[in-house]
């Protein structure tokens, strides 16, 4: 699938790059959209079906858990099925690391305070420097060393970043820094100061997410709050929005916290009135149909569905295509000005087919 463009903005943070596979991560390139499966990584099928899933709506790089050796030995076979760079999720034991990169993945996500002595840690660094492999350092709040924890009294951010630097600091004296960053935690604005902290110090590219979010009804807002305000303020070269839902809508989060903020442009936007007393058909039903149908569109545009013909194309003038309705009969028009009245009934087609034949 090809990248779409994306608008730069002055001030983001400058970080230099690595390459995921051969995905460009920093050095301003485009913010990469990225997910976990959710299958057994043991079912290999199921977990191919889902990556190729992932894949067609603009997943860029997938993360797999890797909890035992049975795991790590078959991701040779589901990297052979998939196009996207494959990245092994590692705890605890180094030797799934090492298997793992056997496989093939293109990059590791380990958190060294749980992979143990650190000639297991040299073991792992060695082999991904051999193979070209970056890891990612993975912070999270809910498994801070407990020395941090016993000086900070909680996980504040500066225990986030101290965490980080001590495997910084590790990494870099075994002469690796093909190295990412996250400081996750579930908490917001924590989780937003650490980043912050963390890129007035380093120039190491950061992949950010707010973990444990939660369900989509909360945990699209949380993300969409924590993603946003470090986005806008420059920071964040890959992304997961981390929900309790199927990953597909991980991406689709994802992919709308870009758009809003100028940042990519993939698929349509629909913009929609709240509705008010003028409104005199199901526009909150015809919104969300229209929305479901746009997962399916791949072109740049603007659509609106507005519920008043009175205000609806002045509202929505800078709309590619929209539609307003009223009783019995609404209009369809482009940038503001009316095409055509439709019957209420045919709106939707009306609007699908205008956009099919959009170029």
């Amino acid at each position: 699938m090809k990248r779409a463009e994306q608008k730069p903005m002055e001030t983001r943070r400058k970080t230099r790059t690595i390459y995921v596979g051969k995905v460009p991560v920093g050095g301003g390139h485009l913010v990469v959209v990225q997910s976990m499966t959710k299958t057994n990584t043991l079912d290999v099928e199921a977990t191919v079906k889902q990556i190729q899933s992932l894949e067609s709506i603009g997943c860029e790089i997938i993360r797999l858990a890797v909890p035992n050796m049975k795991a790590a030995k078959v991701l040779g076979n589901i990297k052979k099925s998939v196009s996207i760079p494959v990245i092994a999720d590692i705890h605890f034991d180094w030797r799934l690391a090492l298997e793992a990169i056997e496989q093939g993945v293109d990059g590791l996500r380990i958190n060294p305070g749980n992979i143990g002595a650190k000639w297991k840690i040299k073991e792992v660094v060695t082999a991904a420097k051999n193979n070209l492999i970056p890891i990612r350092i993975g912070i999270n709040a809910g498994s801070l060393e407990k020395d941090l924890l016993k000086k900070y009294g909680h996980p504040k951010p500066e225990a986030l970043v101290e965490s980080a630097e001590r495997s910084i600091t590790m990494l870099e004296g075994m002469d690796f820094t093909n190295i990412k960053i996250s400081l996750k935690g579930s908490n917001v604005l924590t989780t937003v100061d650490a980043y912050r902290l963390f890129s007035d110090k380093y120039d190491y590219p950061l992949h950010i997410g707010v973990s444990e979010s939660g369900p989509a009804s909360t945990g699209i807002i949380k993300s969409s709050v924590g993603c946003g305000i470090l986005l806008s303020e420059g920071i964040g070269d890959t992304m997961r929005v981390s929900l309790t839902a199927e990953p597909e809508e991980e991406v689709r989060v994802a992919y709308e916290i870009l758009k809003a903020l100028g940042l990519r442009k993939k698929g349509a936007e629909l913009v929609s009135c709240p509705t008010c007393g003028r409104c005199g058909i199901d526009l909150p039903g015809l919104a969300t149909e229209v929305e479901y149908r746009l997962r399916k569109i791949n072109k740049p545009m603007k659509i609106a569905v507005m519920g008043c013909v009175v205000n609806g194309p002045g509202e929505a003038r800078e709309a590619d295509i929209g539609i307003a309705g009223g009783k019995g009969i609404g209009i369809l028009f482009r940038k503001g000005k009316i095409i055509k009245k439709i019957k209420e009934k045919d709106l939707l087609d009306e609007l699908m087919h205008e956009i099919s034949q959009w170029k």
